[in-house]
């Protein structure tokens, strides 16, 4: 499995340790990865004018792929503005307040409720119709918004999305990948995802607990948009109940049409976003009466406002990222070698073919590819590689496919699909107004203790 590496290859590599060393060090990257995409780009095609074209392309690329995130955390943010404004919000969120009591509670509820939502319509929209209800709640109990953002994301885009044992994306590709039934794949990750999922959670609620009693993190210091702004008297008491059931009920109409549809990914996030439009509209109109016209169209702008600022630092290092799959072709050209399969994916198929045979380095190094291509925050593009990489594996160590093809599946998507690549867990940073390099940082360690215990466990079931 011979792969040719150019310089691309290692100026990509070069950069990628620039940007987490930059990060752990809690400096900013935006400089690292303009210059990382003007040398790539240089490298690549020998002129000057078109490396500098490549910044800006690369951003209009980064900007087209995350459009979707950006809408539907813009309008979110909008309805939950009007939600806290008529003072809606305070009687929806009553019930829970009295069941979701303190952190703990906080944190382990809205990860279980994230988690089962997640499983029947993927991550982001759940985020989308969790967030806005939960987090004042959580925000009461005395939860972070940081740690609310873990919750969802460790739970949603981690544990749910690395099994996908409901909709079933996921296995299928590495199972395609590796000749073997989808299945087999589910079969050999239910012992991975629980193991992953329990050493992760816990440790980032240890750590989350140990830092809340030292003062590192503080339950008032985090804001979001609704607490910043004022309840008005603008609906009667009556008015408010109505609408905290009618909005519930509606978002719930949604669940069932997901289901009975079949939808998922962007299809679950447009509906739920077109919801959320029509809702943030009703209210302005009810609520403001005469002014209801120019109101709505004022929440739509803050949504906006918060949702391009949330971004904003997010598209350079996307940009970058972006470079190494499909997006080089399409931003720079094609100067990459014929067999690449992008820049991140050859450079997993070359660690899987420098690494001697045993099914104890074998499980590491489908870790180590499912690591390298998660790096473009996809969590999917490089999993079929991961499935063929699980085959060639298993058939020289005689067994074990279905096990490193789960491995190599798990480790892709907690790393690439939205727990450690910053513009990958956007969802639930904004949502909770956190910034998603902070959030990123903070569960580099669980999830980073997570992968290793379970790379270990998957030594023992090869």
């Amino acid at each position: 499995m011979e792969m040719e590496l150019t310089a691309l290859h290692w100026i990509y590599v070069v950069f990628i340790a620039l940007i987490i060393g930059f990060m752990v060090k809690r400096r900013d990257t935006t400089l690292i990865c303009i210059i990382g995409i003007f040398l790539l780009a240089l490298v690549a095609t020998g002129s000057l004018a078109s490396s500098i074209s490549g910044i800006f392309n690369s951003f209009i690329f980064a900007i087209t792929e995350l459009m979707s995130t950006i809408l539907i955390i813009s309008i979110i943010v909008a309805m939950s503005t009007v939600l806290t404004k008529s003072g809606i919000n305070d009687v929806m969120i009553a019930p829970f307040a009295k069941f979701i009591k303190n952190p703990t509670l906080a944190f382990w509820v809205i990860g279980i409720v994230m988690m089962m939502i997640s499983w029947f319509f993927w991550p982001s929209p759940a985020v989308a119709l969790l967030g806005a209800v939960l987090l004042p709640v959580a925000l009461r109990a005395g939860l972070p918004a940081l740690g609310v953002a873990m919750a969802m994301n460790l739970f949603g885009h981690g544990i749910a999305l690395s099994g996908d044992f409901i909709i079933q994306a996921a296995p299928k590709l590495t199972g395609d990948a590796a000749s073997i039934p989808v299945g087999d794949v589910i079969a050999a990750s239910i012992p991975l995802v629980i193991t992953m999922g329990v050493v992760t959670t816990l440790s980032a609620f240890i750590l989350l607990k140990r830092d809340m009693k030292l003062g590192r993190i503080k339950a008032d210091n985090e804001g979001f948009v609704q607490d910043q702004t004022i309840s008005e008297n603008l609906l009667t008491l009556g008015q408010k109940k109505f609408f905290a059931v009618f909005i519930p009920i509606t978002f719930l109409l949604d669940v069932v049409a997901l289901s009975i549809l079949k939808l998922q990914g962007g299809d679950a996030t447009a509906l739920v976003g077109g919801t959320a439009v029509f809702i943030l509209l009703i209210l302005s109109l009810v609520a403001h009466k005469q002014q209801g016209l120019e109101k709505s169209t004022g929440y739509l702008i803050q949504g906006f406002q918060f949702g391009f600022k949330v971004f904003g630092p997010v598209i350079p290092i996307a940009a970058f990222f972006y470079l190494g799959d499909s997006g080089f072709n399409q931003i720079i050209g094609d100067y990459l070698p014929k067999t690449s399969l992008g820049i991140v994916n050859d450079l997993g198929a070359a660690l899987a073919a420098s690494v001697p045979l045993t099914k104890e380095i074998a499980a590491v190094t489908l870790t180590g590819i499912g690591a390298i291509t998660g790096l473009d925050g996809s969590g999917f593009s490089g999993i079929s590689l991961a499935g063929s990489v699980a085959k060639l594996f298993g058939t020289a160590i005689g067994g074990g496919t279905a096990t490193l093809t789960a491995l190599g599946q798990i480790t892709a998507i907690w790393v690439g699909g939205g727990t450690l690549i910053p513009w990958a867990l956007i969802p639930a940073a904004a949502i909770c107004n956190v910034s998603p390099f902070e959030l990123a940082r903070r569960n580099l360690l669980p999830v980073t203790i997570g992968l290793a215990v379970t790379t270990i466990v998957a030594m023992f079931l090869i």
